[in-house]
């Protein structure tokens, strides 16, 4: 065993932080054999192995170890015993995994080490200490702020979630002082996480300031007299000794004795025999293969089990290759180009992508088009580059060089574009269909990356390429704001260099390919195939045709309710003020927190960090039931969010060739299966208020057509009671009955002939409230009422329909099992929150109850809209939009009774033969010459 001295490299990696990334990036996996948890564990494995991989070159570790804390209280907590009080416990899952984690590094033949008494922060400073001391080289492998302090003299950080160094200069970035003054700011800062008290007030800035004018903490706190502001003079000196304390629970200990050497920890090959016997152990088929290759042996037998979890290659995975954007191909004539689509046939598939100059498909040029047909293998096709950055006199306007023609390109493109024996492979597709569609090409047939990973992983992580890549390629891609810039100086695609664009945008549908050849199998590996193929890729063309139609607005119906609204917004802050005994600004939540609990004295104030009180709508809503200003004040805000969000923004979004609205659905915006929409988002328009529902006035039917909405009736009760078994509410639904008034009958023992809309309002409230998790204060507020009595309500409502209870604790437990729900057509939400404790916990669980329900109704109308054109087929009738349960059509005038006949047929039956409902589905049916009137 060689010294351990100058030339030496020493990696010291935090292992708990892999650890915890693991559990909370993967979805639970168990062992097939037994049902132990072991998601953890695969993805720190895969960590390791890739950590062991990239441990090449100039810059290789010689000598490394995976650090953990030990399980038991520090020495911190006898100076402080609240520290880390607020940590909630691991999670149950987890707490088997630990163990394993540490089998597995030793399984690598890399040292690990913890003590009792200490935490890994204070063994990963005793190392670094001693190996700068001996005239080596530190990595520490972490992005923990508390071991920025050991930075400088030999010893960097590297942050592994995004492959970046710290060293002096990133410190003082974070800190705004240099790593021997971090302690300093911490102790001042305090840390909400460790629960650090700290000097209350100060935050890290301010620390910052006050250590870089005084030198440091001692200093500071001895002339803490001397400074001009009085509160924060006052809080240095009443708070010194927390202070103090403060610093030595966040100063690491150098000095520990330790039962090891740093000789001991000299880098060694593992040993093929334990490592893959550790790997077949755990079932992890698919690395203990690409490990049992890498090493030259052959693999041991592993049961036949799912490989080890969404965040595994799949088993025939190609090779991992690098990304090198020197690789890619600019493909500048005419044979090249024919070269790349003759290699796509070949193939039978492509991964595609274009450039262009906006976001906005309606109006986006294109700028050029890149091909992948093997990882690694990539090419750009520059089409619509600029010669200059920005236009001006002398010709910035004129086209790069090195280009083909637009029209030559696409001319040569299309056939294999539109080829149905060509799959074209992308990321969110849909824009690509819609700006190629512009150009007269027809797309088709798609895989979609980013669909495939909502249909896998909805719930963990969101499905842009950025987070994709990173995940599960390791990989961190070029930022576009390299290329653009951003602010005012912000360039369009056009305007990059080519050379610049080909590294781009190749490595674009590099990547993509890449995530296919990833995620393809692991469809049928997590058994949601038939929610992709079904759900997800065919309402792809059906949202593309929705978006291009959009939908008529008439800018002068805005005009006038925006007129109202502020006049009646007006005349509200004259009652508001009138209410409050003096003028102030109504819109600043500072000047109303005054208002209303300095000079009103109402209760319930709170201060936050600024110094201002709280003034959230949740807040006045629970004062609104006790004075009058607190209810105009909501009034007036609704008001205004109306004014700003819709009659006037509306109006900006009305596009100039078409004078028609081009919203944008996002299929992965919600977790449930939900379509949200963007610029401008049409799903949150309201229609609780009279003014919320009269926005919906100002889209209109073109002359001589009319509109049509088609919505579900209560589709979400009539799942809730299919799948929770009421057989109470199933035979309501059948008999038609108001299952409102029935529900408030059942739960007051009022006979349905004596009913009230007062109590039929309050059973709505619980009826809907129930789907979402409604907790007896959420139901107060909602109809300001006492807490106790809300949650008498909702006690009576459950003993009145026992199945519902049942059914949540059902769906809570399925939840901690397996980690995700399921709704009735196999779409899986995942819940990797739903073991946490605290507030989290109940966020989860109200989720995982609901998501079942409303996934179950947004798969509903997904499968009706897929159907839809084809049971439209020959009417004169456009599908323009989708609002949560609602369909709108435009029609023209005499064909909406036969409009009406086929899509509430195939609205109703969109349901069958996938699943069959106890409830049939009910839809309503209505028709204007606007989309109020319809509604």
């Amino acid at each position: 065993m060689s010294g351990f001295g100058k030339g030496c490299h020493l990696h010291l990696i935090d292992g708990s932080a892999f650890i915890f990334r693991a559990y909370h990036a993967l979805p639970p996996l168990t062992r097939k054999s037994d049902g132990l948890p072991v998601g953890a564990v695969s993805g720190f494995v895969n960590m390791l192995q890739r950590y062991v991989e990239g441990n090449t070159g100039p810059d290789a570790a010689t000598h490394v170890a995976v650090i953990f804390d030990h399980s038991g209280a520090s020495f911190r907590n006898a100076i402080y015993d609240q520290y880390k009080a607020h940590r909630p416990p691991a999670p149950e899952d987890l707490k088997p995994q630990f163990p394993l984690t540490r089998e597995a590094t030793r399984a690598f033949n890399i040292a690990c080490h913890e003590i009792e008494g200490y935490e890994a922060d204070d063994i990963i400073a005793t190392l670094s200490c001693r190996a700068r001391e001996a005239g080596g080289r530190v990595t520490i492998v972490s992005s923990d702020k508390d071991l920025m302090q050991l930075v400088g003299d030999g010893v960097e950080m590297l942050d592994p979630m995004k492959n970046k160094r710290i060293d002096r200069e990133g410190v003082e970035e974070k800190f705004g002082v240099g790593p021997e003054r971090v302690v300093d700011v911490q102790a001042l800062a305090g840390d909400s996480v460790d629960n650090v008290p700290g000097a209350p007030g100060i935050g890290i800035k301010t620390a910052a300031l006050l250590i870089n004018e005084y030198g440091d903490l001692e200093t500071l706190l001895d002339r803490a007299e001397e400074i001009k502001q009085p509160k924060r003079r006052q809080t240095l000196i009443e708070f010194r000794e927390q202070i103090e304390i403060s610093k030595k629970l966040v100063q690491l200990d150098c000095e520990m004795e330790l039962d090891f050497t740093i000789e001991e920890l000299e880098i060694r090959d593992p040993e093929p025999e334990k490592l893959l016997g550790f790997l077949a152990e755990m079932e992890f088929r698919t690395i203990t293969k690409r490990i049992a290759d890498k090493l030259g042996v052959d693999a041991p037998t592993v049961a036949d089990v799912i490989p080890d979890g969404p965040d595994a290659a799949p088993a025939d995975a190609p090779e991992t290759l690098p990304f090198n954007p020197d690789d890619y191909e600019c493909v500048s004539d005419v044979e090249s180009l024919k070269g790349w689509i003759a290699q796509a046939y070949e193939r039978g598939y492509v991964a595609f992508d274009t450039e262009t100059t906006s976001l906005n498909e309606m109006q986006a040029e294109l700028v050029g088009v890149s091909l992948c047909i093997e990882a690694g293998k990539a090419c750009y096709v520059p089409i619509g580059h600029r010669a200059s950055a920005t236009d001006d006199l002398f010709g910035g306007n004129a086209r790069a060089e090195g280009q083909l023609d637009l029209n030559e390109a696409l001319g040569l493109l299309k056939p294999m574009l539109e080829d149905e024996s060509i799959l074209k492979i992308g990321q969110n597709m849909k824009y690509d269909s819609k700006v190629l569609s512009r150009y007269g090409i027809m797309l088709g047939p798609i895989d979609d990356t980013m669909l495939m990973s909502y249909a896998l992983f909805a719930g963990i992580h969101n499905h842009g390429m950025d987070t994709l890549a990173e995940r599960y390629l390791d990989h961190t891609p070029i930022p576009i704001k390299s290329l653009l810039g951003s602010g005012k100086s912000m360039i369009t695609f056009d305007r990059v260099p080519v050379a610049d664009a080909v590294k781009y945008a190749a490595e674009d549908a590099d990547i993509t390919l890449r995530l296919w050849e990833r995620f393809k199998p692991q469809l049928h590996q997590q058994k949601v195939t038939t929610v992709y193929e079904t759900l997800e890729r065919p309402l792809v063309p059906v949202l593309e045709r929705m978006e291009m139609r959009g939908v008529k607005v008439d800018r002068d119906t805005l005009s006038r309710m925006s007129n109202a609204f502020a006049q009646k917004m007006a005349q509200l802050e004259d009652e508001i003020q009138k209410a409050a005994g003096r003028d102030f600004n109504v819109g600043s939540p500072k000047q109303l927190g005054e208002v209303l609990f300095d000079d009103l004295s109402l209760p319930g104030g709170k201060k936050g960090k600024n110094g201002a009180y709280s003034t959230g709508a949740d807040i006045l809503e629970d004062l609104a039931t006790e004075h009058e200003l607190p209810r105009l004040v909501l009034d007036w805000r609704q008001l205004s969010k109306l004014k700003s969000t819709y009659t006037d923004a509306l109006q900006n979004h009305i596009d100039p060739e078409t004078g028609r609205v081009h919203t944008s659905y996002m299929q992965t915006g919600a977790n449930t299966g939900r379509l949200s929409s963007t610029d401008p988002n049409l799903q949150n328009i309201p229609v609780r208020s009279e003014e919320g529902r009269r926005i919906r006035e100002a889209f209109v039917a073109e002359p001589g057509n009319v509109i049509v909405s088609l919505d579900y009736s209560q589709i979400e009760l009539r799942i809730l009671a299919h799948v929770a078994g009421i057989d109470t509410l199933k035979q309501a639904f059948r008999d038609g009955q108001d299952i409102h008034a029935l529900t408030a009958s059942e739960m007051f023992d009022v006979p349905l002939e004596e009913m009230t809309s007062d109590i039929r309002r309050q059973a709505k409230a619980i009826n809907f409230g129930v789907i979402y998790g409604i907790s007896g204060f959420g139901l107060a507020r909602n109809l300001r009422i006492p807490r106790a009595e809300a949650q008498g309500f909702i006690d009576r409502y459950f003993e009145r329909f026992p199945g519902i209870r049942a059914y949540m604790d059902e769906t809570v437990k399925f939840a901690k099992d397996n980690g995700y729900v399921q709704t009735l057509f196999g779409r899986k939400i995942h819940t990797p929150e739903i073991n946490a404790k605290g507030p989290t916990a109940g966020f989860a669980k109200r989720a995982a109850i609901n998501a079942p329900i409303q996934g179950t109704a947004a798969d509903i109308i997904r499968r009706a809209m897929v159907r839809m054109e084809d049971a439209i087929k020959g009417l004169p009738v456009k599908m323009l939009l989708q609002v949560h349960d609602e369909l709108i059509f435009e029609v023209e005038e005499g064909a909406e009774d036969k409009l009406i006949e086929k899509a509430r047929a195939a609205m109703e039956g969109a349901a069958d033969p996938a699943v069959k409902l106890d409830v049939k589905l009910s839809v309503d049916a209505g028709v204007g010459s606007n989309w109020a009137q319809a509604h």
